[in-house]
């Protein structure tokens, strides 16, 4: 990507080094602990069965926007390569949410600038108590991003995802699940699935599929912009490839069952993130069609 360091976004919150107010990290009912392992198996049950196993933890204790700045410690300072990380992060938060901010006025609906909180090993969001080991998420309630920079190692190392814009397209996914917000399509999902659990995996691949295709919108942005490099849109597509629920339920357990994924297969993932890529437009990015009720 053609990119100038420019400084930290004032939409940036570094939490990196801070302790997490976790009291040792999230617990089960009744005050037991739980820590990385314990975590790391309940997201894989997670994974292999589709259902979500983090939710037995007690929620009074993993969260819930419980964030104490008396427990706070001064972040780590960063090394300059890690500066770099940091301002590449805030290039793409900004540009991203300028294109957004001009995209969703012209579609009649106002934009507002989500949040993106870097945080190391554990943090605490308004949706609960967050780890590394589960990647980058968007929370609806604080509306807020967060993501440990070493994920972008994992994307290197594990996944065989490298490039700037590979890292870029991880943002932009998340933010895309902002814009599903502000739209007020992800409120309509939660009903729908409320409404009828036995489809709640289903849904939530095809708005996972969306966010696809809106990090999409964004790069055919870039791309018009000439902010693109040759390579840098099969750098999102490796990406969007490699983080596909086959190649993961692949990856862990040697076999494959679509009727637990929740974020869509590679094929899937590639196919709609080049939609938006190509049309650069909200309206090409339906993945719902008629299974969500009409916004009222």
């Amino acid at each position: 990507m053609r990119w100038r360091p420019g400084g930290r976004s004032a939409d940036l919150e570094d939490r990196r080094g801070e302790d997490d107010g976790g009291g040792g990290g999230p617990r089960f009912p009744g005050g037991i602990r739980i820590g990385l392992g314990g975590i790391v198996v309940l997201l894989v049950l997670s994974v292999i069965t589709g259902q979500n196993f983090l939710s037995i933890l007690d929620p009074g204790m993993t969260g819930g926007g419980g964030y104490d700045d008396a427990q706070q410690q001064a972040p780590r300072p960063s090394s300059p390569e890690d500066e770099e990380q940091v301002q590449f992060v805030s290039f793409v938060l900004d540009d991203a949410q300028s294109t957004w901010n001009r995209v969703l006025p012209a579609a009649g609906r106002p934009y507002r600038n989500a949040k993106l909180v870097l945080f190391t090993n554990g943090v605490r969001s308004g949706c609960g108590f967050g780890e590394t080991a589960m990647g980058p998420f968007y929370c609806p309630v604080d509306e807020k991003v967060y993501i440990d920079l070493a994920f972008y190692q994992e994307l290197k190392r594990r996944f065989g995802a490298p490039g700037d814009f590979a890292q870029a397209y991880v943002i932009a996914h998340e933010l895309g699940h902002h814009v599903q917000k502000v739209l007020g399509i992800s409120d309509r999902v939660r009903q729908f699935q409320e409404s009828n659990p036995s489809q709640a995996n289903a849904i939530s691949v095809r708005m996972e599929l969306q966010a696809d295709c809106l990090a999409g919108v964004w790069g055919h942005s870039t791309n018009e912009r000439n902010i693109l490099e040759q390579g840098d849109a099969e750098e999102a597509l490796n990406a969007a490839s490699a983080i596909g629920d086959d190649r993961i339920q692949k990856s862990a357990t040697g076999t494959v069952n679509p009727e637990t994924w929740t974020h869509g297969s590679s094929a899937q993932r590639v196919a709609w993130f080049k939609r938006g890529l190509s049309s650069g437009r909200i309206d090409d990015c339906d993945t719902f069609s008629d299974r969500l009720p009409s916004e009222r």
